[in-house]
């Protein structure tokens, strides 16, 4: 008689349990260590490694080096773990579903050192995540091998081809998330930089747009299943808007959730598009504009810059003022012409 209630009590649990885990919040990324203090107050010295004789500050996202006259694209994160040696040994693992898109095994090519790059889609976006300085990668992993969040994919390290390399201290991993610029990278490399190596083809670091993940990871944690990166890169501060007179490159056809509709464009056609760059030079926003839309000479056109913005993340370097008036530098330029390349 007390059977069939304790058999449906049990399965009632069970259904819970289950309905439990799929409403939870699900991650769109996780951290490619068990580091964890980043979520933690006061952690920060915990989680980030700072450069030789600077604050933590220097190992996170942004224009924090040089006096803030230098980016760093990724966050440096603290090994938890030693051998009898003091050699790092923490697990790295992958932020997120994905697929490998390269890895390099030669640390004197790169001052990335060994490091991995995995491709994901979220959201319908293309975003590439960047594992760097590992000790080594994990057997048996290979360039187009899918793999999941947390799979491990290397062993945190020290590697680097920099003539000062790493200390044991300062072990850490290089972990960045970005967007891909342009598939035909390595031919624009060779026209506008000949006589220069590139031993990474597209996966030059030139080639990757770097999101903060820091911030990315925080809001995750505080939106939970609401999170959205797309609205997360739309909302990013815009550095400049710039006039382009053209109509047919990549990151029109990769990331076509950054673009917007305009009214004008459907009568008129398409001309060229008006681009809003964040600090870091990620198009963040791309609006078609028609011809009667577009003012000034050239392929490229400065509409605006946020002098705030400028004057508190001034690295990369792509706009400058001159007698009063801003101007695109030859970075900005260049920026732009491998964006529509």
């Amino acid at each position: 008689m007390n059977r069939l209630p304790f058999k449906l009590a049990r399965s009632l649990a069970t259904l819970s349990m289950l309905f439990a885990a799929w409403t939870s919040p699900a991650e769109t990324f996780q951290l490619p260590t068990a580091n964890r203090a980043l979520f933690e107050k006061g952690g920060e010295e915990r989680f980030f490694v700072g450069t030789v004789g600077k604050p933590w500050t220097s190992g996170t996202f942004g224009c924090v080096r040089s006096d803030g006259w230098q980016i760093h694209e990724g966050l440096d994160i603290r090994c938890l773990q030693r051998n009898k040696r003091g050699e790092p040994i923490d697990p790295v693992m992958a932020t997120a579903d994905g697929t490998v898109a390269y890895i390099n095994t030669r640390p004197s090519l790169s001052n990335y050192g060994n490091y991995v790059i995995l491709r994901h889609q979220i959201e319908g976006l293309d975003i590439y995540s960047l594992y760097a300085h590992l000790q080594s990668v994990t057997d048996g992993l290979k360039v187009g091998q899918s793999v999941r969040a947390g799979e491990q994919i290397g062993i945190l390290g020290r590697t680097a081809n920099t003539h000062e390399g790493i200390s044991k201290e300062r072990a850490h991993v290089h972990f960045e998330l970005n967007l891909l610029v342009n598939d035909h990278f390595a031919e624009w490399f060779k026209k506008n930089s000949p006589g220069q190596r590139n031993d990474h083809g597209n996966w030059n670091g030139q080639n990757l747009n770097g999101l903060d993940p820091r911030l990315i990871l925080l809001e995750q944690q505080r939106l939970g299943n609401k999170f959205s990166l797309v609205n997360y890169i739309s909302s990013e501060t815009e550095l400049c808007r710039v006039f382009v007179r053209d109509t047919n490159f990549q990151w029109l056809k990769r990331y076509p959730l950054l673009v917007k509709s305009n009214p004008t464009t459907e009568k008129e056609g398409v001309a060229g598009y008006e681009i809003a760059l964040d600090y870091n030079g990620v198009a963040i926003e791309l609006i078609p504009r028609s011809a009667s839309e577009i003012k000034g000479k050239g392929k490229f056109v400065l509409r605006s810059v946020n002098e705030t913005e400028q004057k508190k993340n001034p690295g990369r370097r792509l706009v400058t003022q001159k007698s009063g008036r801003w101007e695109l530098t030859s970075h900005g330029l260049n920026l732009l012409e491998l964006l529509t390349y």
